[in-house]
């Protein structure tokens, strides 16, 4: 699943009731978090409840509730986890982006994120499911602001000049309409349907284009 280690800076990239401290809580989560992604792969959101978690885990109800009170927190926690995942794969596209050539961006964008989408199955099973909570459709939002902007990073790396609003909403809409379509092609096939996918490259080659234009950058190749 999405990364759910520590961090750097000693955060957690879920949201959590308290933070763990010592190496065998932080192990403790880990596994509670890795239960939890089996559940929802297995028997989807509906399954996610705090005592069949932590049988899952082999947890008491008092660790899990320490650090995950409610069947809405480890959704919450499930989704953060996967976002954190994306956008690290987002910053490490805008660094290969600034270091290569990339003759087509889209292709390139949207391969990466379909080869993730096929290994993240927790992200797909949260993906389609219906019982997100309104903290998870929040943070999404924001997640898909972060990617708007990595995707920003990503056309200035390729010599797209510009940082102006208008770009930005460029950038923010080519987010949702590629998330829309891609929620599509893996909805018609786990693989992500392939014509599918081909599609989608070519409408946002097409509008990204038009962007590139308007900002007057040559041979980006978008």
């Amino acid at each position: 699943m999405g990364d759910t280690t520590e961090q750097p800076d000693g955060s957690w990239p879920v949201p959590l009731r308290r933070t763990p401290r010592q190496a065998r809580s932080k192990a403790r989560l880990a596994r509670v978090l890795q239960a939890a992604e089996r559940i929802l792969v297995d028997e989807g959101v509906e399954a996610l409840t705090t005592t069949r978690v932590a049988a899952e885990a082999k947890v008491s109800i008092g660790s899990l509730y320490q650090y995950l009170p409610d069947r809405d927190a480890i959704i919450d926690a499930l989704a953060a986890g996967y976002f954190a995942r994306l956008e690290g794969a987002m910053d490490q596209l805008v660094h290969a982006a600034a270091a290569e050539r990339w003759e087509d961006p889209v292709g390139v964008l949207i391969d990466a994120y379909a080869a993730i989408y096929r290994a993240e199955h927790g992200f797909r099973a949260l993906w389609f499911g219906s019982s997100l909570t309104e903290q998870t459709r929040a943070a999404d939002r924001e997640h898909k602001r972060r990617m708007a902007d990595g995707v920003r990073r990503v056309l200035g790396a390729l010599g797209v000049e510009g940082d102006d609003e208008a770009l930005r909403r460029a950038c923010h809409a080519a987010v949702l309409a590629a998330d829309a379509l891609a929620q599509d092609a893996f909805r018609r096939d786990p693989q992500g349907d392939p014509g599918f996918l081909d599609e989608a490259k070519i409408m946002l080659r097409g509008y990204l284009g038009a962007v590139v234009a308007r900002q007057g950058a040559p041979g980006t190749g978008a």
